[in-house]
């Protein structure tokens, strides 16, 4: 059997036709089900001319449908493709195209953008709207439950290849989203850990059923994040590869009490955040639940990383969970992790393998220990390049000496034991009279500030030093800071150089859905072009 998705998940099928697959309100479905309704879903999509190679939207919330929609694809060996449900009508126009897609299926909720744009969409021809409670009106789009009417549930597909496509749309924090192309093989290696979550890779796809009537304990996990930032689907994807349990909060938005009831009743064992601003809303409602979710073994934060104080605080709830820093990207898949204990002051040091290391400008390897900041590369299992975007692919990707490396932006330094600090995107790092000053490293001195929730650091034009650090600043209700406090607060953490010169206060800090910071927005709040 090949290293694709779609022959795996029906390998574990068979295996283990019984285990309860996914929860997600009102569903609660065994793996034999969440097949027979994907297959549904795919003979459906076939019968309206879908086939292997087309693009297909899903513009939905965090639900059971997102997963059957992705999995009816990966079965006609289509390529699904995630749409960030707060994108405007123009955003929502220029993925459409972009993407080239074919069809869409998409919340009632969110129909009024879809129809508004999809006469300007050239490929666009099937619309399927999933029902979520919001007015019914007329419109071409075919709902969820005439779509699966009448179709088979049995499979039938034709073969398919470790070279059929996933594609994961990402915007990062700077720049129009990009669709970065995955093999089905390379993403099982770089993003769900080869099948053996905590252990070594799986040499064989087939080891995957094989190993899942036998495993004491199937994953359960609850991906929090939205389904549109690539961390959350991959939590979603390894659970599923040990025979395990999905376990989905449905809806457009994080519902911490609702998280720690889905813990508490489904018995999940790993929790997936994105950052400080999924973080302390879950701290709160751990807190006021007041019990210590004794099935919870992990905690863990991808695409943004949890503050040290929010981490403490986490810790304190949970004594017998571990809370965890992850890396990676959309484009290198999972890079390393932050274990309990390894933090260091003033920098972001994981342990990665050895297909990581970190760049000089020439492309060479840098030697550990040495000091010096280059760019983060991995090779190995790495996507294919962007869709449609050759320049990109072609500075992102590079050939060396012979060997394919990803090097999508981010600053490191290798250190004497191997591991590797992390600084930043160089697109954001700013620069100070000469001095590089990593933003994350701000935010992290910032955060640490009791009375501060929220912090986004960027730089902006000065006539003396080309730009100075400012500081986008949350408070906790019912606290008040000026820029004196800031700055006495920061003296304390980091080099004086790194310390904001200027600070603006919001009542909310604006980030991304999948919770990565949005500089865009930070650059022009500091700026002065919109409102503080």
């Amino acid at each position: 059997m090949h290293f694709n998705l779609a022959d795996i998940f029906e390998s574990l099928v068979d295996a283990v036709p019984d285990n309860v697959a996914l929860v997600s309100h009102p569903h609660r479905l065994t793996y034999r089900q969440l097949d027979e309704r994907s297959n549904q879903v795919a003979h459906a999509l076939a019968a309206r001319g879908v086939k292997a190679g087309d693009h297909v939207g899903l513009f939905l919330y965090n639900g059971a449908e997102f997963i059957e929609a992705m999995l009816a694809c990966f079965k006609l060996r289509a390529v699904p493709i995630n749409i960030n449900y707060r994108y405007v009508e123009d955003e929502l126009a220029y993925l459409i195209d972009n993407a080239d897609l074919v069809a869409i299926f998409h919340q009632r909720e969110l129909e009024p953008r879809v129809l508004n744009v999809r006469d300007k969409a050239k490929t666009l021809k099937h619309l399927i709207v999933v029902e979520d409670g919001s007015p019914v009106v007329a419109s071409p789009a075919i709902p969820w439950a005439a779509l699966v009417e009448g179709q088979p549930t049995t499979r039938g597909f034709e073969p398919r290849s470790p070279d059929d496509l996933y594609v994961i749309y990402t915007g990062g924090t700077t720049g129009m989203p990009r669709g970065v192309m995955w093999r089905h093989e390379d993403v099982f290696f770089a993003g769900l850990q080869g099948g053996n979550p905590g252990g070594p890779a799986l040499e064989s796809a087939d080891e995957v059923a094989r190993l899942a009537p036998d495993r004491d304990l199937p994953m359960v996990i609850l991906p929090a994040a939205p389904f549109i930032h690539g961390a959350a689907q991959w939590a979603a994807w390894i659970a599923i590869m040990t025979g395990g349990k999905v376990v989905l909060s449905p809806g457009k938005s994080f519902d911490p009490r609702h998280a720690v009831s889905l813990v508490e009743a489904e018995e999940v064992q790993v929790l997936n955040l994105v950052g400080d601003a999924m973080a302390r809303p879950l701290t709160a409602a751990i807190r006021e639940a007041a019990r210590e979710l004794p099935s919870l073994m992990v905690i863990s934060s991808a695409g943004a990383i949890l503050s040290q104080s929010v981490k403490a605080g986490l810790a304190e709830l949970c004594p017998n969970t571990m809370v965890l820093n992850s890396f990676g990207a959309s484009e290198t898949g999972h890079q390393g992790t932050i274990y309990p204990g390894m933090d260091a002051p003033g920098k972001l040091t994981f342990y990665m393998d050895e297909s990581n290391t970190v760049l000089d400008d020439e492309g060479r390897p840098l030697a550990p220990g040495s000091g010096v900041i280059g760019r983060l590369a991995r090779s190995g299992h790495i996507p294919v390049g962007y869709y449609k975007d050759p320049v990109k692919t072609a500075a992102t990707f590079l050939q060396i000496d012979g060997k394919r490396w990803v090097v999508p932006g981010d600053l490191a330094t290798i250190e004497e034991d191997g591991r590797i600090s992390v600084f930043g995107r160089g697109a954001v790092c700013i620069n100070s009279g000469g001095e590089k000053v990593f933003p994350e490293e701000v935010e992290e001195a910032l955060k640490a500030h009791p009375d501060i929730v929220d912090a986004v650091v960027v730089g902006v034009p000065d006539e003396r030093w080309g730009q100075r650090v400012a500081a986008i600043v949350q408070c906790k209700p019912g606290a008040s800071l000026s820029l004196a406090d800031v700055d006495a607060h920061c003296r304390t953490k980091i080099a004086g150089y790194k310390v904001p010169r200027e600070a603006r206060f919001v009542s909310q800090i604006s980030r991304h859905p999948s919770g990565k910071p949005d500089y865009r927005w930070a650059k022009d709040v500091a700026t002065g072009q919109l409102e503080a």
